[in-house]
């Protein structure tokens, strides 16, 4: 595997070798001002969730009290971007302040892990705020940017699915000098949660991001073949290796297959602060799309003594095709297959809303009771979302979208993950353009 993978990577190198970039990006650069933005984003989200099995093992092992929560809240990101200064090197610097104010909520109806953080008496904080920047300079095609930013390399993501982002700290370059070819290179040191706003205020398992080291290449073939490597170092967690094809065969005008390929293989590091750590998964996930219709199916399997493990390395570091609202499916061999369809109501007259179903089925869930029995278990989740998006006047780009998901589970004794749960998400998101 490991050699199949560097000989994506050599084969991209080789191919680029001969294509320089045209002109380099610093080349382009028309000032510090001139190229800056200014925008706030504006989110508001309502998330209701139950566990139905009451006083839920998964609660319980998590320390939390409640086993139904509801949460109201309001969240407003203001994000500076300048542009780089002319000359051979371009200097330039982003910022950015976060809040969040809870709008509705109260002590039986908070968990204080999902929206809000929890003051001593357990109640949901009315409001919390951030600010940070980081700044970065560019040579030709290359940027290295330092301090504080949002990532999305599938071996190290922060996650926005709540209220507020993730911010990791650290140091990320970015090399675009090869056309079609993009490396990045990062180290990071902190990682703040989205419900807490401190600097390193992520956890998992009590253990706060000593240093995370990651590597990425991602190569464009042609307008509709490309395929990515990255690879991670989370110190006295875990090294992960990730591998992606992704193809795009046109049929015809308006017909079309998609065929997206994902894999992990992870091991635990050092001190091995979230537990064990040995799994290898991987997702094939093909679709057909034919006028405003998409179907499309997929396949998800784990294999290892142990099911994937992400969080500390940033909540969404899961680019997988099973992974959905709820759930992964990434259990210890687990199997897991997956029917969904999309429907694009742009074609019928109404540009801006979008509806899509989904239905996956996971099993041979290897697990073990608290007693040291060996357990299987077995999952399924039906996922429902519809999103609008105004498209035009003074309400422009303003999206509201609905998200409703059943996750059903044998309930396994030890199993947090592998319960009967309930999700439903009301999300307004207005962004709003200064500059």
């Amino acid at each position: 595997m490991r050699v199949m993978k560097w000989s994506i990577i050599a084969l991209a190198v080789a191919a680029g070798t001969s294509q320089m970039a045209i002109a380099s990006s610093q080349d382009e650069s028309k000032g510090f001002i001139e190229d800056s933005s200014l925008v706030i984003k504006n989110r508001l989200l309502y998330m209701n969730r139950d566990y139905h099995n009451g006083s839920s093992v998964a609660n319980k092992k998590a320390g939390l009290r409640n086993s139904y929560f509801e949460e109201l809240g309001l969240g407003t990101r203001v994000l500076y971007e300048s542009g780089f200064t002319q000359g051979t090197v371009g200097f330039g610097v982003d910022a950015h302040t976060l809040s969040s104010t809870k709008l509705d909520t109260g002590r039986g109806r908070t968990r204080g892990a999902d929206q809000f953080a929890t003051n001593s008496e357990g109640r949901a904080e009315d409001t919390q705020s951030e600010a940070g920047g980081a700044v970065k300079l560019r040579l030709s095609s290359t940027v290295l940017k330092y301090g504080n930013m949002v990532t999305e390399s599938p071996v190290f993501a922060t996650d926005d699915s709540r209220i507020l982002p993730e911010i990791a700290t650290g140091t990320m370059i970015t090399s675009n000098e090869i056309k079609d070819l993009t490396l990045n290179v990062g180290r990071f040191t902190a990682m703040s949660s989205q419900v807490q706003t401190g600097h390193d205020s992520l956890t998992q398992s009590g253990a706060t991001l000593k240093s995370a080291n990651i590597f990425g290449a991602a190569y464009k073939f042609t307008d509709n073949l490309s395929a990515a490597f990255h690879a991670s170092d989370v110190e006295d967690f875990w090294k992960k290796q990730y591998v992606n094809v992704n193809w795009a065969l046109p049929l015809s005008d308006g017909q079309g297959l998609t065929f997206d390929f994902n894999a992990y293989r992870s091991k635990d590091d050092g001190q091995k602060l979230a537990g064990n750590l040995d799994n290898k998964v991987w997702s094939l996930f093909s679709g057909y799309t034919i006028g405003a219709h998409t179907f499309s199916l997929g396949y998800q399997q784990s294999s290892g003594p142990t099911g994937y493990n992400y969080g500390i390395d940033g909540n969404g570091t899961v680019f997988l095709g099973n992974s959905v609202q709820i759930s992964d499916f990434v259990g210890p061999n687990e199997r897991s297959y997956q029917a969904r369809y999309d429907l694009n109501m742009a074609e019928y007259g109404v540009p801006g809303l979008s509806f899509m179903t989904r239905y996956i089925t996971g099993k041979d869930i290897q697990l073990e009771n608290d007693d040291g029995s060996n357990a299987q278990g077995k999952e399924h989740e039906w996922n429902l979302e519809v999103k609008y998006v105004i498209q035009e006047g003074p309400a422009k780009d303003l999206s509201s979208r609905l998200r409703f998901s059943q996750n059903r589970a044998n309930g396994v004794e030890n199993a947090a993950n592998y319960e009967d749960m309930t999700d439903i998400r009301l999300i307004f998101d207005y962004p709003i353009s200064i500059l």
